[in-house]
C-alpha cells in the first residue's frame, strides 16, 4: 500500500514539475523480470551492487588462493581452465554477441534521426575536437608523471630478468605478430583502407582482404562507417520510402537492448570468475614487483577520472560530477570487470540514455564511436609504457621524441581496438619506432589485465562524458527524459519506455 501511494505521489508530482529520470533508472529496469508488459516492481538488491559484490568476492577469493596454493598450482590451473575461465569467456562473449546488431542498428536510427546534415556535422566536428583535446591532455599527464616518477630506474636487475623470463615467450609471439601486421602503405592510405570497408560484411566477419586467415574481432571502425553512410542516405531520401528499413532497425534496437537485459543477469557471478582468473593466477606479488609502473598509470588514470572529467562535467555538461559518476557506476563496474570498450557498450548506450537523459540519437553516434576512436585511458597509458620500458633500457628520449611518443599515444588512443589488451601491439610498434627492444613488453604483460580493467574503465567514462558534452551543446537539458527523434516524427513506433522510470 506504501508503495501504491508512493506512485501515487510520484504522479501528481509529475504534473505540477518537468519529469526527471532516475539515477538508477537502468539498474531499477534490470532487476525486474525484464517481461516489458509486467508492471512489476524491482526485486532484490541493486544490479550495481551485485556486481561489485562480485568483483569483491572474487579478488578476494583469487587472493587467498593464491597465497595459499600457488598460480601455477595445478589445482588452481584446472579450477580456472574448467570452472572460472569458461563462465567469465561466456559473458563476455554474450555481449560481443550483441555488439555488431546493436551498434549498426542504434548507429543508423540515431543518424537518421539526427536529420539534418549540418547538425550531424557539428555533431561529428564535437565529438572529434573534444576526444583530440581530453586525449591530448590525457597524454600530457601520464608523460609528466613518467618523467617525474621516472619508475624504469625503479625496478632491479634481478626482477627485470624474471619478468622477462616468465613472459618472454608470450612477448616474443606478441612481437611477430605486430610485425606481421605492419604495413607498407602510404599514412593517408593508411587512413582510407583502416576507415572505408570494401566489402562490409566481410568486415563483421574479422575477414581480412589478402588474409588466409580471420579473427574473432570484427572491425568495428568499418562496420560505423558503413552505418553512418546509410543513416545519412537513409535522411536525404523521403521518409515513406526509408520508414519500413528503420522501423526494422528500431525493432533490432530494442530486441538487442533487451538481450543485453537477460545477459546482465549473470554478471555478478561472471565478473567474480573474470577477477579471480587475474588474481589467482598472479597474485600481488607481480604488483609489488612492478609497484612503481603501476603506481604511475594508475596515478595517471586517477587524476583523468576525478581531476579532467570531473572539471568537463561540471563546466560543458552542467551536472554535478558526484551526480554524474553516481549514476554511470553500473557502467564503469562492467568496463572494469570486462576491461573492453566494446563489451560495455551496450551497457554504456542503456545507462547514458536513461540514468542521464542524453537522447537517443546523439547517443547512439558519439558511443558507437567514441567506443573504438576516444580512449583516454589507453593513450595515457601507452605514453607511460613507452616511456617506461626507455628508462628501463637506459634510453633517454629527448623533448622532441617525447613529443612524437605523445602524438602517436592520441593516435594509438583513437586507433586502438576496444578490446582485452587491444593496446599491445601499437606499444610494440612505437618501442620499434624510437629504438627500445620491443621484447621488453614481457616486463608489463603480467599487470596488464588489471591495468587495462582500469583504463578501460577511464575510456568508457570518457566516450559518456563526451555524449553529455555534445548534447548539452546541441541545446538538450540533461538528466531530463527525450523521446527519441524518429519515434517523435512518427517515423517508427515508440518501444518501451524506460522514461516511465521518473523521479
Amino acid at each position: 500500500m506504501a508503495d501504491d501511494r508512493r506512485d501515487e505521489d510520484d504522479r501528481r508530482d509529475e504534473d505540477v514539475t518537468p519529469p526527471v529520470v532516475r539515477a538508477d533508472a537502468y539498474e531499477r529496469e534490470a532487476t525486474t523480470d525484464l517481461k516489458d508488459t509486467t508492471p512489476d516492481r524491482p526485486k532484490g538488491m541493486a544490479l550495481h551492487t551485485r556486481i561489485l559484490i562480485g568483483l569483491v568476492v572474487g579478488v578476494v577469493a583469487g587472493v587467498v588462493v593464491n597465497r595459499a596454493f600457488g598460480g601455477d598450482h595445478p589445482g588452481v590451473a584446472w579450477t580456472i581452465r574448467h570452472i572460472t575461465e569458461p563462465i567469465g569467456t561466456l559473458f563476455l562473449r554474450l555481449l560481443l554477441m550483441v555488439v555488431i546488431p546493436l551498434v549498426f542498428s542504434s548507429l543508423v536510427v540515431g543518424v537518421a534521426g539526427i536529420g539534418d546534415i549540418r547538425k550531424l556535422g557539428r555533431v561529428g566536428l564535437k565529438s572529434f575536437a573534444y576526444v583530440l583535446v581530453i586525449s591530448g591532455i590525457s597524454v600530457v599527464i601520464g608523460l609528466t608523471l613518467a618523467n617525474t616518477i621516472r619508475p624504469g630506474e625503479r625496478i632491479d636487475a634481478a626482477t627485470k630478468a624474471g619478468l622477462e623470463a616468465r613472459y618472454g615467450t608470450d612477448a616474443s609471439k606478441r612481437v611477430a605478430d605486430a610485425t606481421k601486421a605492419a604495413t607498407t602503405d602510404s599514412p593517408l592510405m593508411q587512413v582510407v583502407t583502416t576507415i572505408v570497408p570494401s566489402n562490409p560484411v566481410a568486415a563483421v566477419a574479422g575477414i581480412v582482404a589478402g588474409k588466409e586467415t580471420q579473427t574473432d574481432t570484427p572491425n568495428m571502425l568499418h562496420l560505423m562507417f558503413f552505418a553512418v553512410i546509410l543513416g545519412v542516405a537513409a535522411t536525404l531520401i523521403p521518409e515513406n520510402v526509408s520508414a519500413p528499413l528503420l522501423q526494422g532497425l528500431q525493432a533490432l534496437f530494442e530486441i538487442s537492448a533487451k538481450i543485453i537485459d537477460i545477459i546482465m543477469k549473470i554478471a555478478p557471478f561472471a565478473v567474480a570468475c573474470l577477477l579471480f582468473n587475474n588474481t589467482a593466477r598472479f597474485g600481488l606479488d607481480l604488483l609489488q614487483a612492478l609497484g612503481w609502473f603501476m603506481l604511475t598509470v594508475l596515478g595517471g588514470l586517477a587524476i583523468h577520472m576525478f581531476g579532467v572529467y570531473s572539471l568537463s562535467v561540471y563546466f560543458l555538461s552542467r551536472i554535478s560530477p558526484i551526480e554524474f559518476f553516481r549514476r554511470i557506476k553500473t557502467v564503469m563496474l562492467t568496463a572494469f570487470s570486462t576491461s573492453s570498450s566494446n563489451a560495455t557498450l551496450p551497457t554504456a548506450l542503456r545507462v547514458s540514455e536513461e540514468n542521464l537523459g542524453v537522447p537517443r540519437e546523439i547517443n547512439s553516434f558519439v558511443l558507437t564511436v567514441g567506443a573504438t576512436a576516444n580512449q583516454n585511458g589507453t593513450a595515457l597509458y601507452e605514453g607511460v609504457t613507452v616511456l617506461f620500458l626507455a628508462q628501463l633500457a637506459g634510453i633517454d628520449l629527448t623533448l622532441g621524441q617525447q613529443l612524437g611518443i605523445a602524438y602517436f599515444a592520441i593516435l594509438g588512443g583513437i586507433g586502438t581496438a576496444g578490446v582485452p589488451s587491444g593496446s599491445i601491439p601499437f606499444i610494440i610498434v612505437m618501442l620499434v619506432t624510437y629504438g627500445i627492444n620491443p621484447a621488453l613488453i614481457a616486463i608489463i604483460l603480467g599487470v596488464d589485465r588489471i591495468l587495462d580493467m582500469c583504463r578501460t574503465t577511464l575510456n568508457v567514462a570518457g566516450d559518456i562524458t563526451a555524449a553529455t558534452y555534445v548534447a548539452r551543446s546541441e541545446g538538450y537539458e540533461l538528466l531530463k527524459p527525450h523521446i527519441p527523434e524518429l519515434e517523435r516524427r512518427g517515423v517508427v513506433a515508440g518501444g518501451p519506455s524506460s522514461h516511465d522510470l521518473i523521479d
